[in-house]
């Protein structure tokens, strides 16, 4: 990679100025109590209260959630049934609480999949949350890294075939357009919860150059004090984008 293509902050880690987080453990956190996985996604709602209100007291700009993949269908029909039903209770009852936070919600994902009530409990959310400016809350739902890459070629695609726009033309910038999280920044930093240590087709594109934490501890149980771990963390790293450290 040439200097002239590095990001502005190359060798510089102040930030994060964007965290994402897959919120992975719900289901351990419930099976160690003996407790139905429901009861595990519920508390895993709590601590997306939590982490939010944290973010925003850590002057953290942008906040991503990775709350259901387009893989998270395949699980038993009850359990997906609990998921929307626990993401209906979100949209409805939360809003007073991002606006206290001054959180600006977007939900990113394909919306063709969703029940028609929630689709619309998104766009109400949105509407409200639109002129909050402290942080900016992105929920992954119904979201899968591989499929937003198709789409973003197809676009693309179609759009050449039509005479739009010419192949040779198309770069990094017009692609990220193209893509779910368009006028999103990347992540710098990207954690996971629950031990494991994948990335699970999240934000493949916009996580090239993130960096990665990864976290013992379950969903639940997560709080500011771990996302300020996180972030001690993130800044103890030089990030040299493929460049030669000093």
């Amino acid at each position: 990679m040439s200097t002239a293509s590095l990001p502005a902050n190359a060798g510089v880690t102040p930030g994060p100025q964007h965290v994402a987080i897959i919120m992975d453990g719900n289901g351990r956190w419930a099976k160690a109590r003996g407790l139905p996985r429901v009861a595990g996604h519920r508390r895993g709602a709590d601590a997306v209260r939590r982490v939010i209100r944290g973010a925003a007291e850590l002057g953290i700009p942008v906040l991503t959630l990775f709350a259901f993949s387009t893989e998270n269908w395949a699980r038993p029909v009850a359990e997906v049934s609990d998921l929307m039903g626990l993401l209906r209770h979100y949209l409805r009852s939360e809003l007073d609480e991002l606006a206290r936070n001054g959180a600006r919600l977007r939900v990113i994902g394909d919306r063709t999949r969703l029940a028609p009530d929630i689709v619309r409990d998104i766009v109400d959310a949105e509407a409200k949350t639109r002129s909050n400016t402290r942080i900016d809350v992105n929920i992954c739902i119904n979201y899968g890294a591989r499929d937003e890459i198709l789409s973003a070629t197809r676009s693309l695609a179609r759009k050449a075939a039509a005479g739009e726009i010419k192949a040779d033309e198309i770069d990094e910038a017009m692609f990220e357009r193209e893509l779910q999280t368009a006028g999103v920044p990347d992540p710098d930093l990207l954690i996971r919860t629950s031990g494991e240590q994948r990335i699970s087709n999240f934000l493949l594109w916009q996580c090239a150059y993130a960096e990665l934490v990864f976290v013992d501890t379950l969903w639940p149980d997560f709080d500011k004090s771990h996302l300020e771990q996180a972030v001690t963390e993130f800044r103890r790293r030089e990030r040299r984008y493929g460049g030669v450290g000093s």
